[in-house]
């Protein structure tokens, strides 16, 4: 199942999300053993962060609710990280937030100097109360940052979307028209929260948490598709995959890859391979190709 992703070969069209196992490059490397095509760092931003106090993360069963909070060590930081990325044998993307366009300009433009193959740029996180959100419910602001960051990077840019916008596709349109070369959808869905009715008090720390996992699958299949329809740039749909009948549909939604974060839980590290070699088994039986069924349901 190799693919061309915005001119990288992958070995499958299967990518991590930001923010799960992604914290070194051991663990990205070992990621990419057990069967991903392309990896996500943790999320980089302008200056240190720890994030918030646990508990940050619930799973519900059939979903998850998190509130990690965005810990960042800072940009300026990473060289630990990034010499550990140096000899990879693995196309990488690096993440990043920031809480103002200068933010982003500045986090990107080092970034970019340390030659991941693609950037991120988060402008969806539910998370925190001081970054992103801004800029990915609007258009105008999405616009704004996608093209400042796009300025400054040599490498290819994909801006990562929110389901809480208005109106998704209008956004993705914008960040296409500012320079973005793929978009990323969705986020995790929110805010929600739990409460515990011993205690009678919310169970995450922050209250707040953004929703993951097969729980928010629909949304996020949703979002692809009206984005599809808005945009000729490739996407990575992200958003409840647990199977590979679940990347199937997301293909058919019209995704180009399919973004895995919570189902590493729940299936293991391998979680990747198996949604890979469950996907081929499914073609198989179908007698057709990716290439095939990718945007088959808006036919």
């Amino acid at each position: 199942m190799t693919t061309q992703f915005l001119g990288t070969p992958l070995k499958n069209i299967m990518v991590l999300a930001s923010g799960i196992l992604g914290n070194s490059g051991d663990i990205l490397k070992r990621v990419h053993k057990n069967g991903c095509g392309l990896v996500t760092m943790k999320s980089i931003g302008p200056e240190p962060r720890d994030g918030h106090k646990n508990p940050t993360v619930i799973d519900l069963g059939h979903g998850m609710i998190n509130a990690v909070g965005l810990p960042s060590p800072g940009y300026l930081d990473m060289e630990a990280e990034w010499e550990a990325l140096g000899s990879r044998d693995f196309p990488v993307i690096a993440s990043i937030y920031g809480g103002s366009v200068k933010e982003y300009r500045d986090v990107a433009r080092y970034v970019s100097a340390k030659k991941p193959d693609f950037i991120e740029i988060n402008i969806s996180c539910p998370n925190s109360e001081k970054h992103g959100m801004i800029f990915g419910v609007s258009p105008q602001s999405s616009h704004e940052v996608v093209a400042a960051v796009k300025a400054v990077i040599d490498v290819p840019l994909i801006a990562k979307l929110t389901p809480q916008a208005p109106d998704i596709a209008q956004i993705a349109r914008s960040c296409e028209d500012a320079g973005a070369d793929a978009i990323c959808a969705v986020n995790t869905v929110g805010p929600g929260m739990v409460i515990d009715i011993e205690s009678q008090k919310p169970v995450l720390a922050f209250k707040k948490g953004g929703m993951s996992g097969p729980v928010i699958k629909p949304i996020a299949v949703r979002c692809v598709y009206d984005i599809f329809e808005a945009v000729g740039i490739p996407i990575i749909g992200l958003g409840g995959i647990t199977t590979g009948e679940d990347a199937v549909e997301m293909v058919m939604a019209g995704a180009h890859l399919v973004g895995i974060g919570s189902a590493v839980k729940y299936r293991g590290i391998d979680v990747f391979a198996k949604v890979t070699a469950e996907m081929d088994a499914w073609l198989d039986a179908h007698d057709t190709t990716l290439e095939e069924i990718r945007g088959a349901a808006h036919e």
